[in-house]
């Protein structure tokens, strides 16, 4: 399961994540915004970390105008590894080098065709692990402060 959010900057976006989803098979699970109506992001950012970090969704995709938003409050979460990604390089890396469990997208920034080639990328890219588990290990340690 995917766990989706967003703010009112990223609600429409959010809608064609969905839609593709679905055409998909993919399931997901909403956690808001339902509307274009100002909100605050953070609120939106949590509900879906918290799904990745327990266990009741496999990743998480987050929506706000530009992303950064989203993936700053996304990455105050233990355990998450949240990437805003603008281009298709940096969506597959993110996953085969750094096991990102969280993209965030800008709907005011990324038009949707992209968007969803990024969303694609980011679901369907395996973590390649090796010298690479060793580092995210190491940005993992960095939760605990030392």
């Amino acid at each position: 399961m995917i766990a989706l959010g967003s703010d009112h900057g990223g609600y429409a976006l959010k809608e064609e994540i969905k839609r593709h989803l679905a055409e998909r098979g993919v399931p997901f699970t909403d956690f808001g915004t339902d509307s274009e109506e100002s909100c605050d992001y953070p609120v939106y950012a949590d509900r879906v970390c918290r799904a990745v970090t327990a266990g009741e969704a496999e990743k998480g995709i987050l929506c706000c105008g530009t992303g950064i938003g989203m993936s700053m409050a996304a990455n105050k979460h233990r355990g998450i590894r949240c990437a805003c990604c603008g281009d298709c390089f940096s969506a597959e890396m993110t996953r085969r080098h750094n096991d990102a469990n969280v993209l965030a997208l800008g709907g005011r920034v990324t038009g949707p065709g992209l968007a969803l080639k990024l969303v694609d990328i980011f679901l369907d890219t395996p973590f390649e692990g090796g010298r690479h588990a060793r580092r995210v290990g190491m940005v993992m340690a960095l939760e605990d402060g030392d």
